[in-house]
């Protein structure tokens, strides 16, 4: 087991949860104003200002874009605007991390602001969809890279779909989704989403698991 993406899920999630607070706060928003701006109910924010909620990918989504700030501040980066030839080297095992269920995910490329893509490395150690309270549902596009192991990606739309390690898969996020481990091994995948600062053309649906 990689220790190194194994920081405590604990503090991990209480960190993120302070740096949440303090950009609302910042801007001198009210949990109530800050719920509307983000598409986030109360109670959810409140948790996880809190630490009491490890948020989803879409939920940190929602988050980033109503308060209008990088994805990489609530991981504890200083992002860097650069003009033109825009660059970022990340170490082995220098992102930022964040745990939730059946994913411990590492950010990548935190020093650049503003970027058209998200990249992650994750760790996917859920080996079935109980794991998880619903499907994965935002806007934009991502690709999927198994890196070691093996992964099954499950979809409304489409059947479960088996990847091994080498195979990749570009798809569309408004199209609930959610991948597992189906290798004795935790998979160690490459996975990639279009940032938030993207304009989208359409509202962000509320994940709703069937």
């Amino acid at each position: 087991m990689d220790t190194h993406l194994t920081k405590s899920a604990d503090q991990s999630t209480t960190d993120l949860g302070r740096r949440v607070r303090a950009a609302r706060q910042a801007q001198d928003l009210t949990l109530e104003t800050a719920s509307r701006l983000c598409g986030v109910s109360r109670s959810t924010l409140s948790k996880v200002e809190n630490g009491l909620m490890s948020p989803t990918f879409d939920v940190l989504q929602k988050i980033v874009h109503g308060l209008k700030i990088e994805i990489g501040e609530l991981f504890g980066s200083t992002p860097r605007v650069s003009a033109s030839g825009r660059r970022a080297l990340t170490r082995k095992d220098e992102g930022q991390r964040h745990a939730y269920r059946g994913y411990q995910m590492e950010l990548l490329a935190t020093d650049l602001a503003h970027k058209a893509m998200l990249p992650f490395r994750i760790r996917i150690s859920a080996h079935t969809l109980d794991a998880f309270d619903d499907w994965g549902r935002h806007e934009g596009e991502e690709f999927l890279y198994v890196i070691s192991g093996s992964v099954c990606l499950y979809s409304e739309l489409y059947a479960p779909t088996h990847l091994n390690a080498g195979d990749s898969l570009y798809f569309d996020s408004r199209t609930g989704h959610a991948a597992v481990s189906t290798s004795e091994e935790d998979a160690e995948v490459l996975w990639m989403a279009t940032s938030a600062d993207i304009p989208q053309t359409s509202a962000t649906a509320e994940p709703t698991k069937k």
